[in-house]
């Protein structure tokens, strides 16, 4: 199946590791020029290295933390450096901490709005007019099963993250005339560094397995490629929807 995406320009924000790096990896082998972002420099330049191993897609990168207000604006100044402008863009961050309601701090419930809500809000608005001015672009947010299923002791996840998925459907009602789609997707548990780690501080993470009834944890291009789909021009019936990929985790319909 061609997904139209040859050609297309992307912006895939914490992708050196994790979920973002796959999705930067699945874009890339489409044809897409994928501007990804970290804030280990180092990791960066592996990361670009080995998409560009791997495909004939452009690879850029721009270091910065997603959620400072500073780093956002040098990394929009990036894209319009080296790719003018974008088409589609993938927001993501990393998680939270971990904790229950009473562990956690005003600081904590700030850091984690900036991290999880702000950082969104910041880039579409950064891509949102060359997008308009065009008449076509993908905004794509990377949420967490939670917003559907509140995971234990993932209070600052659960609550914040809620925030993006009415985002997500907001802009999709503004911005449809524009031929803009806005969508959401919510991974579940999936073979990430983010994972082991949290098995690591939380034991009681290793028994997920049995509550997947596909049996297993999600491989990284798995998620991608769902992702990818929602992209391309083959998704241009498909706005504001919030999609599960978690081998069937979520229990409600």
């Amino acid at each position: 199946m061609d997904l139209g995406l040859t050609g297309k320009k992307a912006l895939v924000m914490a992708s050196s590791k994790g979920l973002g790096r796959s999705v930067a990896f699945e874009l890339a082998l489409e044809g897409v020029e994928v501007m990804i972002n970290g804030r280990n420099e180092a990791d960066l330049l592996k990361t670009a290295e080995e998409i560009s191993e791997v495909s004939e897609g452009k690879v850029h990168y721009a270091v910065g933390d997603v959620a400072s207000g500073s780093d956002r604006i040098k990394i929009l100044s990036e894209v319009k450096s080296k790719m003018e402008a974008i088409d589609i863009l993938i927001t993501n961050s990393g998680g939270p901490s971990l904790g229950k309601f009473e562990s956690h701090d005003e600081t904590d419930w700030e850091n984690a709005y900036r991290l999880l809500l702000e950082s969104a809000v910041g880039m579409i608005k950064g891509v949102l007019p060359s997008m308009k001015d065009k008449k076509w672009g993908r905004i794509i947010t990377i949420t967490s099963q939670a917003v559907k299923q509140p995971v234990e002791d993932l209070i600052l996840s659960n609550s914040i993250r809620m925030s993006l998925v009415g985002l997500v459907k907001t802009l999709s009602n503004e911005l449809g005339a524009y031929n803009i789609t806005v969508n959401n997707v919510m991974p579940g548990y999936t073979q990430t560094e983010r994972l082991k780690n949290l098995i690591a501080e939380n034991p009681n993470f290793m028994k997920v397995t049995g509550e997947i009834p596909l049996g297993r944890i999600g491989k990284p291009e798995e998620f991608a490629a769902a992702v990818t789909f929602l992209a391309s021009e083959r998704a241009s019936y498909i706005t504001g929807v919030s999609l599960p990929i978690d081998g069937g985790w979520i229990k409600g319909i």
